[in-house]
């Protein structure tokens, strides 16, 4: 496998950040993206800035096993966001190695929200991390149209994450997508599900939170998400199944989530 494989958090959050990257690295996984905030009540953050023995732990585990925090996520920019108190959250994940920070838009003027992001982007790259924006269709970014924009505004650095789920649920345009300039797409979340016609919040929530399906197991258009990307993009496999998991542990749902995206590029010509 060429391509860069990695796993995001979500897809086995209740593993600490040390068992999770050792079950990564079973998997096969190069390697993990990590909640360092948590994102609702009653789902785990390890907020790794505040408790330096897990972050040690952490280290040890990626250079035991050679799997990379490739990327920490992820911040609400929201209307009372003051950028320069995520710095503690930018140290940790350069103590860490990692790549890049994931945002989420939860602010309604979008110039505001450009702004913000842009002095995150400021911060991050002064730790050699970047930013991208993530879009999400009960947000006030819902599709790529509209994170483009913002992003575009927010500055050359800013760059956007693109998840297979919600480009599906949010009739986001492959045209877009093929042409935006490389860099703003460092890598993408893959994932599959079930497709209908129409989703209520409730839905797209309850899918994107806890309910994905490992890539081929659904019915989105994988292949046209995936050519659309910069050739080679690194994936990141975003798939909470929290029934399957229950049911089958976290190593079984791991080795088949990257077994399943290996058979996937291998039939599309990508091995």
């Amino acid at each position: 496998m060429t391509r860069r494989l990695t796993v995001a958090h979500l897809s086995a959050l209740d593993l600490p950040p040390p068992d999770f990257i050792e079950a990564a690295a079973r998997a096969g996984f190069d390697g993990v993206g990590l909640r360092l905030i948590q994102v609702t009540a009653d789902t785990a953050g390890y907020p790794l800035m505040d408790d330096q023995a897990l972050l040690r732990a952490t280290k040890r585990a990626s250079r035991d096993t050679g799997v990379e925090v490739s990327d920490i996520e992820f911040v609400k920019i929201t209307p009372e966001t003051d950028p320069h108190t995520l710095a503690p959250f930018f140290d940790a994940g350069a103590e860490l190695g990692a790549r890049h920070a994931i945002m989420a838009p939860y602010d309604d003027d979008l110039s505001r929200l450009a702004d913000r992001l842009g002095a995150m982007s400021d911060l991050a790259r002064n730790r050699g991390i970047g930013v991208v924006l993530e879009f999400f269709p009960w947000t006030s970014v819902p599709d790529l149209a509209t994170c483009w924009n913002v992003v575009q505004q927010a500055g050359s650095a800013v760059g956007i994450l693109a998840d297979s789920l919600h480009f599906d649920r949010s009739g986001s345009s492959r045209e877009l997508l093929r042409s935006l300039p490389p860099e703003r797409l460092p890598f993408a979340h893959l994932c599959d599900a079930r497709v209908q016609s129409a989703y209520t919040t409730q839905e797209l929530l309850e899918t994107a939170r806890a309910e994905r399906l490992a890539p081929g197991d659904g019915q989105i258009d994988l292949a046209g998400f995936l050519t659309g990307l910069p050739a080679g993009t690194p994936l990141g496999l975003e798939v909470p199944m929290l029934a399957r998991t229950a049911r089958d542990g976290a190593d079984r749902v791991l080795a088949h989530l990257y077994r399943s995206t290996v058979d996937l590029l291998a039939s599309l010509g990508d091995a």
